[in-house]
């Protein structure tokens, strides 16, 4: 099995049948075809997963884009986005990082030319390119394609601790391990890689002040657990028909939007006067985009948007598949549907039981910007709390 048997495979299952890539002239996508091509045919692995990231994000389309996590080496290093920075908020011991450091520069590359650098291999949205970006700095191989390392020897990395105080980590390039560990396919902002939901709802009572629903995913392989978790939120929602609602989507990467219309449903059968805040962040992707959206449009000025501008916009193409690249060990993510949640339209690729629910919610723009602390931990009751206050000023 050869690499060029995996761009065959890209060619034929994603480029031929995705339709984001319409958008592209055969001009360009036949130079970029070539350019895979080109290093395949010399087994540069790492170059032609490069390559491939390079055509995947031709379109925009944040959908649609190569996973190279499992095939890759990286430094054991976690860095994160949070807020408008890059941080460090993992590492292997003894390596005596600065968890939670802001990381500064690589090799004296400051982090904002680096992130400018890797634009053109990063598909969708700004915030989704902040959000995958950061594999990139424990990816030597990367920094090395963006003319920051050399192939071997070390790499340097600066960072400020919260105390302001400078610090540096010096880390050779030999010393990788597998990408999987330290940089999860989707990426969820949390500190802990390996993180996964065992449960689909948390509910925290502040009486007077309101009620707190916190979905981590929509995303359920059991088909069961999801349900339940919507069917007892909406007897939360139902049982105080009148209280304040703050609805926690950060850090949700989606699933299937569908089953939360139940919830959705009462919600919007509640009080008239009630208030409802969600809670969004660039970690909110897909599925947790329509479902704040929906929302949005059937609660109006009732429904407030607290965080920081969601992973994606509101106008993509979705559902598709994953291909697995077997040369490669890399995957591809691609769509196959039309999504038009900004005017409501509708085209022959989007799935009948999707079209129906469709609306032109406009835009989503953010009613209050805020960013949880250093690490993205759940924020403490007392923040919760003054957020629903906040809320009903």
């Amino acid at each position: 099995m050869s690499l060029l048997s995996d761009l065959e495979h890209v060619v034929t299952t994603v480029l031929s049948t995705d339709p984001s890539f319409n958008k592209v002239t055969r001009e360009v996508l036949d130079q970029h075809i070539a350019d895979a091509r080109q290093v395949a045919l010399a087994d540069a692995k790492d170059d032609f997963l490069m390559s491939l990231m390079r055509l995947l994000a031709l379109p925009g389309n944040g959908h649609t884009r190569l996973i190279p996590n499992n095939a890759i080496s990286v430094l054991p290093l976690r860095f994160v986005a949070i807020g408008s920075q890059v941080n460090l908020v993992g590492s292997a011991p003894g390596l005596g990082a600065a968890q939670g450091a802001q990381l500064i520069a690589v090799n004296g590359v400051c982090v904002k030319d680096i992130e400018a650098r890797a634009a053109d291999y990063l598909a969708g949205t700004r915030q989704r390119e902040r959000v995958v970006g950061p594999m990139l700095f424990a990816w030597p191989h990367a920094l090395k394609r963006l003319g920051v390392c050399k192939e071997v020897g070390l790499i340097e990395y600066k960072l400020r601790t919260d105390v302001g105080q400078t610090t540096y980590l010096r880390m050779h390039t030999d010393d990788t391990v597998s990408g999987s560990i330290w940089c999860p396919r989707n990426e969820h902002g949390k500190s802990d890689a390996a993180w996964v939901p065992t449960e689909f709802l948390n509910v925290r009572d502040f009486l007077e002040d309101g009620l707190l629903l916190a979905f981590p995913s929509f995303f359920d392989l059991s088909e069961k657990k999801l349900p339940d978790a919507i069917c007892s939120a909406a007897e939360h929602v139902r049982s105080r028909a009148s209280t304040p609602l703050l609805i926690d989507v950060r850090g949700n990467t989606g699933g299937d939007f569908l089953k939360t219309m139940p919830l959705i449903d009462a919600i919007s059968e509640g009080a008239t006067d009630r208030n409802v805040g969600l809670l969004v962040d660039k970690f909110t992707f897909s599925a947790a985009i329509v479902f704040v959206a929906i929302t949005k449009f059937r609660l109006g000025a009732r429904c407030q948007i607290i965080g920081e501008e969601m992973g994606d916009g509101l106008t993509f193409y979705a559902e598709g598949g994953l291909l697995d690249l077997p040369a490669s060990g890399a995957s591809v993510r691609y769509s196959t549907a039309y999504h038009d949640w900004a005017t409501g339209r509708i085209d022959e690729t989007t799935p009948a039981e999707i079209a129906k629910q469709i609306v032109p919610v406009g835009t989503l723009k953010l009613d209050r910007s805020w960013v949880a602390g250093a690490l993205n931990a759940d924020p403490a009751d007392g923040v919760y709390r003054d957020i629903l206050r906040g809320m009903n000023i």
